[in-house]
């Protein structure tokens, strides 16, 4: 039966062959449930040099390697070389066809596109499809598996498409979300480790599967099982009869699923969690140990991973401290030795409790991605980029899925990885050398989106540098020989249309879209700068940056021609010393002044030189009432990228670190709460002697014990650190020698993250302390170098302030 036109949200997407030719298959989620379409009879395809059509026909023969056909086509290389396309009808042919070609030296065009990639990408669909084609009748199928992949599929609850033709559509669907966790047994190095519970949270459902006898009394969410194979079993068939769109998780895929995988093997039980009725498909990193997993029909998001994408930053991710940071919540035991005699403890004399502690591991997750719309932010970033809903990372295949089926339509065929390298070397963002001092009024002038704007401005983009190369004369000019064309682009359109949504998004107050834009729109000088992407080109990334120097530098000299200090810039951003005797007000209105006048000066300058508008657009940004640019520690030279200040927040002035002790993982809470102390003393005019002798005094009695502890991740395995051994390694060996002694898990051997202190034996992990604690070394080492940083610009010194204290411990 042929069905009008749907919508629907893309889950998963997959090309296989079959005996009839290549079939894709896209999952999609619509407001009626979820719905697989089958596409087939698609081809795989790479583009060649025409002039070496006769090589490449010659070579396919004399190695018997079926295709279906070829085409020369209306299009060219970069090199201005006409290309002709080979059609395949398998994509093992296509596979085995490539690698020939280039074992014998022919050049291959977009050899690296699955089927299913190039379908969506070609048709211009990201994530909302709308959708025809034919309905299969499931009744017909039941009992005859040769009709279909799986019997399951005849029972299944969505609706199958066949000969689907599809086109960008727009939807509003919601996708259901069930957050997944799982206890067991201390796992052995093949990550084997038998089950206790599996729970489930959802606003819907909160279930906890267990093994052990009912109990009386027990939580109803609770669901007992005699067994392990029991377990398996009962958590499958509900997860079927659930049939949610994503599972979310914290660590889930690497952990979770590896594990309930690994079980359900041991078991001889199929893992069958697809909405098809199949087992996940399973690939693994070639560059690391993380695994990736396949579900048809359904997305897999790691809490941890996710957020990571979406930029957010913690010293450390887990769960424990991400809840407790998000939501100021988190697990009543935070170390993991403990939590795992815990749950073991529990998992035989308290079950309940272990059910209790799994549900809320699993409701945690939960209420993150809530409170970070986290679901959103990877909906939009899917709809906006084209990239799977599952994709982390991802920056240059999302710049590709933009921008290839545009370049296709030109008459241009992408370029291989390698194509657009030269002996030159694109620089990074400009940072100024800073003066140091304590000052009082510092306006920061910030360009609003700087490497986008630049794009925009000067049509920076690679076919438009092709097509400028070739007619120079009438292009914009850039840098290194570069040269862009002023109608033939479309990478400043595409920033175009994203600022706008941005703009939209902000004015809607739509937070987790507006981040995802503005990560996609910063991603692309990113693209344009990695020998990763196939448009890599120093000069494109090149008159990117050497542009924003040029923007830095040329703006400092017009602020100072007004009589102002500049005594910091930093990429995109300029730091104005304008005057010691300037209310907050006056500070204020002269910033908007400056921001007026800077972007009048760019806006007649770029429209002199270049004939184009100016896209730049400096924005007035911050009053520091407040601020200290500190020496690099030992010189009278100024830092970079370190800074500290007070704003007005409120009504009430606010401390203001930038790449300080304060906000750095790797400094004691001490060396943290002494700096605020002492700076907030020190720019409010406060008197600071007492403070940083009862401080030191403090420290020497015992009494910040507690908060002398270094926290460091440990990024390597610890046999890989041989010549240099830093006091955080030397720390684990330790801890990892005591628990080889007393027949505990290896905890620090492959990475992880270290707790440890200095005694006067040297570095010690937390749980092995056995020496005293090292104070005159806290105080030299975290202590006087937080003080002498900012101490010296109001006539003093730590030795100064403290010399008579410490010569009675020396």
């Amino acid at each position: 039966m042929h069905i009008p036109q749907h919508t629907g949200f893309l889950l998963t997407r997959h090309a296989q062959d079959t005996r009839s030719g290549i079939v894709i298959t896209l999952w999609l989620k619509t407001e009626s449930g979820p719905v697989k379409l089958t596409i087939e009879n698609e081809q795989a395809l790479f583009f060649i040099e025409s002039s070496q059509i006769d090589n490449v026909l010659g070579l396919l023969s004399k190695h018997k390697l079926h295709f279906v056909s070829y085409k020369q086509l209306p299009i060219k290389t970069f090199g201005h070389e006409s290309v002709s396309a080979i059609y395949f009808k398998l994509m093992k042919d296509f596979y085995v066809a490539r690698d020939t070609l280039k074992q014998h030296g022919i050049k291959v065009y977009e050899d690296d596109f699955r089927p299913d990639e190039r379908y969506l990408m070609e048709r211009f669909i990201t994530a909302k499809i709308a959708f025809v084609g034919n309905e299969i009748d499931r009744a017909q199928y039941k009992g005859n598996v040769n009709k279909i992949a799986n019997n399951n599929e005849a029972n299944s609850k969505h609706l199958t498409i066949k000969n689907a033709k599809c086109k960008p559509g727009d939807c509003d669907v919601h996708l259901s979300m069930i957050s997944i966790d799982i206890e067991c047994a201390v796992t052995d190095d093949e990550g084997h480790g038998a089950l206790y519970s599996i729970a489930a949270y959802s606003d819907t459902e909160q279930v906890v599967f267990i093994i052990g006898d009912a109990q009386e009394n027990s939580p109803p969410y609770i669901r007992w099982l005699e067994d392990e194979h029991a377990l398996l079993v009962q958590f499958i068939a509900w997860f079927k009869d659930y049939d949610t769109d994503v599972i979310i998780g914290w660590n889930v895929i690497n952990f979770d699923f590896d594990l309930l995988q690994k079980r359900c093997d041991l078991h001889n039980i199929d893992f069958a969690i697809g909405r098809d009725g199949r087992k996940p498909y399973w690939r693994k990193n070639r560059n690391s140990d993380n695994k990736y997993i396949s579900i048809a029909g359904r997305v897999v998001l790691d809490g941890i991973d996710l957020l990571k994408t979406a930029t957010y930053s913690f010293p450390s991710f887990s769960l424990e401290n991400v809840a407790r940071e998000l939501l100021g919540i988190g697990k009543k035991v935070d170390n993991v030795e403990s939590r795992l005699a815990e749950i073991t403890e529990n998992f035989i004399n308290n079950k309940p409790a272990l059910a209790a502690y799994n549900l809320e591991d699993s409701r945690l997750v939960w209420l993150i991605f809530e409170k970070t719309h986290l679901l959103e932010f990877a909906m939009l970033r899917a709809h906006l980029t084209g990239l799977e809903l599952d994709r982390m990372g991802g920056s240059v295949a999302a710049f590709t899925n933009l921008y290839l089926p545009k370049l296709h339509r030109a008459g241009y065929v992408a370029p291989n990885m390698g194509d657009g390298t030269s002996g030159l070397v694109s620089p990074g963002g400009f940072v100024m050398d800073s003066i140091p001092g304590l000052y009082n009024n510092v306006l920061v002038l910030d360009f609003k989106s700087l490497y986008p704007s630049i794009i925009k401005t000067f049509n920076v983009d690679p076919m438009g540098l092709i097509e400028g190369l070739n007619s120079p004369s009438s292009a914009i000019e850039g840098f290194d020989g570069a040269y862009f064309s002023r109608d033939k682009h479309f990478l400043p359109n595409i920033i175009d249309c994203l600022w706008k949504e941005r703009d939209k998004a902000k004015k809607e107050k739509n937070a987790a879209l507006s981040q995802a834009i503005k990560i996609i729109m910063n991603s692309f000088y990113g693209v344009l700068g990695s020998t990763g992407c196939r448009f890599f080109d120093p000069r494109l990334s090149g008159s990117i940056t050497k542009r924003s120097h040029e923007l830095l530098i040329t703006t400092k000299k017009w602020i100072e021609a007004k009589g102002y200090k500049v005594i910091y810039g930093d990429t995109d951003s300029i730091f104005v010393h304008v005057g010691d005797d300037k209310s907050a007000d006056e500070c204020k209105h002269l910033g908007k002044q400056l921001q007026t006048f800077i972007n009048d000066e760019w806006q007649q300058n770029i429209q002199e030189r270049f004939k184009v508008d100016s896209q730049l657009e400096i924005e007035f940004e911050t009053h520091f009432i407040k601020f200290f640019m500190p020496t690099i520690r030992g010189l009278d030279i100024g830092t970079k990228k370190r800074y500290a200040g007070t704003v007005d927040k409120n009504g009430e002035q606010a401390l203001v670190f930038k790449g300080l002790e304060s906000v750095r993982t790797d400094w004691t809470e001490l060396a943290k709460e002494f700096q605020q102390t002492l700076y907030h003393k020190v720019f409010n005019e406060q008197p600071v002697e007492d403070y940083v002798r009862k401080t030191v005094a403090d420290t020497l009695a015992g009494k910040f014990d507690s908060k002398l502890i270094y926290r460091k991740r440990i990024r390597r395995n610890l046999e890989d650190y041989v010549k240099n051994v830093p006091p955080h390694v030397r720390a684990a060996r330790l801890a990892d020698e005591h628990n080889k002694l007393l027949k505990k898990p290896l905890k620090y051997q492959k990475k992880g993250w270290i707790e440890y202190v200095i005694t006067v034996s040297g570095p010690q992990p937390v749980e092995y302390i056995n020496s005293a604690i090292d104070y005159p070394f806290y105080i030299e080492r975290q202590l006087a170098a937080i003080a002498d940083a900012i101490l010296p610009f109001i006539s003093t010194s730590f030795n100064q302030i403290t010399n008579d204290q410490l010569d009675l411990f020396r």
